[in-house]
């Protein structure tokens, strides 16, 4: 079966709307995890809009599945994640402007300085994930620069309609393909749904998805255990 990555960053946006304790994140996390999710996904920020650097330490300490930390590649937040030793860390592009991310990581144009930092992750024994749209240049450099898995960004996929939806997917189909002809793990995420979710996980060996924004947004309407096992539902269905 696919693997769910659960990111609970929202949870502290709301949190953070009003400089409070609620609602919990350690609570969200902790219902997440017995709903069955596989692991908690959480987004450190430079900007520290939402997680904040107590987030990471508390959750790294409660969780009982594993810690994504995704992150982009600045130093300060490197020393973080040496320190914290999260499963795994995803390296994202990050704009201060951005409401969201808006695209993969340009791995292929940078691919000294992140051999470098993958180099720092795996000598602390974390793993690496790559943040990328699905182009072969940059599955390419995210195998070159020794990275575990792929992300793929699907976000042009949640966005598109038509011709331009079959599109997208024939584009994360060919690039399904490639990974795995690399050795890397290959994992989705971004903008996905319990609707639009099927066809990505009927991709070539897609091992995790990583799903935030959807799942918290059901849990006002069916709550955080609904959302998460709609989610797993539609995996264990489509994910053969």
């Amino acid at each position: 079966m696919i693997e769910l990555g659960v990111n609970i960053d929202h949870v502290a946006t709301l949190r953070e709307a009003r400089k409070g304790d609620a609602p919990d994140l350690i609570a969200a996390a902790k219902m997440c995890e017995l709903a069955g999710a596989h692991q908690i996904t959480i987004h450190l920020r430079q900007d520290r809009r939402h997680i904040q650097d107590r987030d990471v330490e508390v959750l790294r300490q409660a969780l009982l599945v594993r810690m994504n930390l995704e992150m982009g590649a600045a130093d300060e937040i490197i020393a973080i994640a040496h320190r914290i030793k999260p499963y795994t860390v995803c390296l994202v592009p990050e704009n201060r402007q951005e409401v969201t991310t808006e695209g993969g990581l340009d791995v292929a144009s940078q691919q000294e300085r992140l051999t470098e930092v993958v180099q720092g992750f795996h000598e602390n024994d974390i793993r690496v994930s790559m943040f990328i749209d699905p182009d072969t240049p940059q599955i390419e450099a995210s195998a070159a620069v020794n990275a575990d898995s792929v992300e793929l960004h699907t976000g042009a996929y949640a966005n598109a309609k038509g011709d331009a939806l079959l599109a997208e997917l024939r584009r994360l189909e060919d690039a399904a393909d490639f990974i795995a002809q690399t050795g890397m793990a290959f994992h989705a995420g971004h903008g996905l749904t319990v609707r639009n979710l099927a066809p990505v996980a009927a991709l070539r060996d897609l091992r995790e998805v990583n799903i935030g924004h959807d799942i918290i947004a059901r849990a006002i309407f069916i709550g955080l255990e609904g959302a998460v096992c709609e989610i797993l539902a539609t995996l264990q269905a489509y994910g053969l």
